[in-house]
């Protein structure tokens, strides 16, 4: 069984969300989101406003789980959850390898020298995808 996937973001992460698989998305600076209600689960890497507008559409029963650290939210009748992941070597080397594979996708924004880390952490522009610091050249 698989999940019916919401995603949400500005407008111009939209196409990207559903070529990751999303079956709708939801324009948080356009649309609204709490027109979307009794959702089963909601992963939230936000924090902040957005987790807490995210909690209220949870079903009851539901779960909040988030990876920003303790869940400033909770749903009305569920669970949140919170996790910080330690991984180790031969998790990592599973990852490069789906990666390689072709059976994990992910949206890399920037790849940028150790040098440059602290200047591309502090850059004003909003970049969509994940930031990559290259230890070595």
């Amino acid at each position: 069984a698989g999940a019916y996937v919401i995603g949400t973001g500005r407008a111009a992460d939209r196409q990207k969300a559903l070529d990751f698989g999303a079956n709708e998305f939801v324009d948080l600076g356009n649309d609204t989101l709490e027109d979307v209600a009794g959702v089963d689960l909601v992963f939230d890497v936000i924090g902040g406003d957005i987790q807490k507008r995210s909690a209220a559409l949870i079903r009851a029963g539901g779960t909040l789980v988030t990876v920003v650290g303790p869940a400033e939210a909770r749903p009305a009748d569920g669970l949140a959850v919170d996790f910080v992941v330690e991984s180790d070597r031969a998790q990592l080397s599973e990852i490069v390898k789906r990666v390689r594979d072709g059976r994990l996708r992910t949206n890399i924004g920037k790849v940028s020298a150790l040098e440059e880390a602290v200047t591309t952490f502090n850059a004003s522009e909003r970049r969509t995808g994940k930031t990559v610091i290259r230890v070595r050249p």
